[in-house]
């Protein structure tokens, strides 16, 4: 489980980590997760490669045999969360679907950017990383998963993304283990 190299057009997606989100109960801690999500964002900003923050503002409207839970959303349920200290030149992404590539114009940005790989993390694991991860796969891009800057809300659903999902998507890895990366790469 180690990551040896970044392509030279890599980008961190994450995902989710927003008012709404990260008060939910999860099955690791949400502080920590967003630490070291803030701290990758600060390296690749440090290293000159894109960063994509991701929010999550509806569903999709398919019907399904569970009917999505019933959050209490306040008017800044949608915000990211101030650690990531969001910068003007990071892209910005709402979704409406459990992916981040879904009805966004995500993968153009990315594209337009010469992206071949993503760094993934956030919330929820097992929900809008693995769709995203699933997604980026299909698109073309080298995944690679920064697995302790992501949780979910069942430890059942994170391992199995974990144990199951991830080594058929992509590479995992630890958020210091990219960021040492980024620094060696860039000085």
């Amino acid at each position: 489980m180690a990551v040896t190299v970044l392509d030279e057009k890599t980008a961190l997606v994450l995902i989710d980590l927003q008012k709404g989100i990260v008060a939910l109960p999860v099955a690791h801690s949400a502080a920590e997760v967003v630490s070291r999500a803030s701290r990758l964002a600060a390296a690749f900003r440090r290293a000159g490669k894109p960063v994509a923050l991701v929010n999550v503002a509806g569903g999709a409207p398919g019907r399904t045999d569970r009917a999505a839970p019933a959050l209490p959303r306040t008017s800044d349920w949608t915000e990211l969360v101030a650690e990531l200290a969001a910068e003007p030149s990071d892209l910005r992404v709402t979704k409406h679907a459990w992916g981040a590539f879904t009805g966004t114009d995500l993968h153009a940005k990315l594209k337009a950017l010469g992206v071949t790989q993503i760094v993934l993390a956030g919330i929820a694991t097992s929900i809008g990383v693995e769709s995203t991860a699933r997604e980026a796969f299909a698109l073309g891009y080298n995944v690679t998963l920064a697995i302790d800057a992501m949780t979910d809300m069942s430890r059942e659903a994170h391992d199995n993304s974990l144990e199951r999902i991830f080594p058929r998507l992509g590479e995992a890895c630890t958020s210091q283990q990219v960021i040492d990366l980024l620094q060696t790469a860039h000085g």
